[in-house]
């Protein structure tokens, strides 16, 4: 984004749900440092989190709640009177799903209608609802989805978030016409400060910091993996274009170059080579439920109508989050490092595809 683009932020009144959480976290980094005004709804941070590493700001409010308690959202969203409202509160696990699907539809579909009951009853120029790539029904193809392809995520965290959609949509036509809204469907995303269990960036870094190999449990499985700058930058054009322009309100795809389309053990082995230190991985049975073999995103849309594109690739972004793991080893500035990251990466040119 172009520094014209960035000073728009400033002053904005923004609502972010799930700030606490790992892509919450580097936003609320972002918009502090653009001079946005924020207002945080999430529950506690988690113990040992990326959240609980950042220092208190003056600019953020951060309030505790659940996404599904209605009345304490509303009670949040109308003090905060926001410009912007960026939804990203959510239960983001495939296997948790399984284990507890009831609790994922209620987060992430319910929480979703309570966000926009609120946009609906209070307002807002412009909201941005988060979900996934893995929206689509998953057909295992070799191209990308594209957002015009049928929305049937087949376990219950993919099936909640499809939903999500279908009830963005109702609430876009049926209610919310003085907001602009828009749904974004991000890949994979990696980046220092993710401590999730069973996902493949955070097992590497425990593992490398243990001394020991990584564990890859699905080697040959595909994703499109990026950066978590890469996202987080895309989420502000879409709400910022979209109040500038109501017709470029709609669903975008954000993904990588197609060099950034690549298995779990292509990325180990670059978070390996980027490690250093002899760091190995080995591939280890694979139980649990089902989840998807490939998946690939088509950006093309979000290219022509915004003009955005990735700026780092797989190789960079693999080398920016073994740099936060390592200094986190070794116990040094890692939110001092983050700010360095956002700064590099705002100041990059050009389009990464490899």
């Amino acid at each position: 984004m172009e520094s014209m683009e960035l000073s728009f932020w400033r002053g904005k009144r923004v609502f972010i749900t799930g700030h606490t959480g790992f892509k919450g976290s580097w936003l609320c980094r972002v918009l502090l440092r653009l001079g946005a005004e924020l207002t945080g709804y999430a529950l506690a941070p988690a113990e040992g989190g990326l959240f609980g590493l950042l220092p208190e700001d003056g600019g953020l409010a951060s309030v505790e709640g659940d996404i599904r308690d209605l009345d304490r959202l509303k009670e949040a969203y109308k003090w905060a009177a926001p410009d912007v409202a960026i939804h990203m509160a959510a239960q983001p696990y495939v296997r948790e799903s399984y284990e507890r699907p009831a609790y994922t539809y209620g987060v992430n579909v319910m929480g979703t209608v309570n966000i926009l009951e609120c946009v609906r009853l209070y307002g807002a120029a412009s909201f941005l609802n988060v979900t996934t790539d893995k929206v689509y029904r998953n057909n295992e193809w070799c191209w990308g989805y594209r957002e015009e392809d049928p929305l049937d995520g087949c376990d219950p965290y993919s099936n909640s978030k499809s939903c999500s959609e279908m009830a963005t949509g109702s609430y876009k036509r049926s209610f919310l016409s003085g907001t602009t809204v828009s749904t974004a469907r991000a890949g994979n995303v990696i980046g220092g400060g993710d401590f999730a269990p069973g996902r493949i960036i955070p097992d590497c870094a425990r593992a490398a910091m243990g001394g020991r190999a990584i564990a890859i449990r699905n080697p040959d499985s595909v994703r499109p993996y990026q950066h978590v700058l890469e996202p987080l930058f895309a989420y502000l054009l879409i709400a910022r274009a979209q109040m500038d322009d109501p017709g470029k309100a709609g669903s975008y795809n954000v993904g990588p170059g197609e060099g950034g389309c690549a298995s779990a053990k292509d990325l180990a082995d670059l978070f390996c080579r980027h490690w250093g230190g002899g760091l190995n991985w080995e591939p280890v049975e694979a139980r649990g439920p089902h989840e998807a073999g490939i998946l690939r995103l088509d950006c093309s849309k979000i290219r022509a109508a915004l003009g955005w594109k990735p700026k780092w690739g797989m190789e960079k972004a693999v080398e920016k989050t073994v740099e936060w793991y390592k200094a986190l080893s070794l116990k040094e500035d890692v939110v001092s490092l983050m700010d360095r990251q956002i700064e590099e990466y705002c100041s990059s040119g050009g389009e990464a595809d490899v």
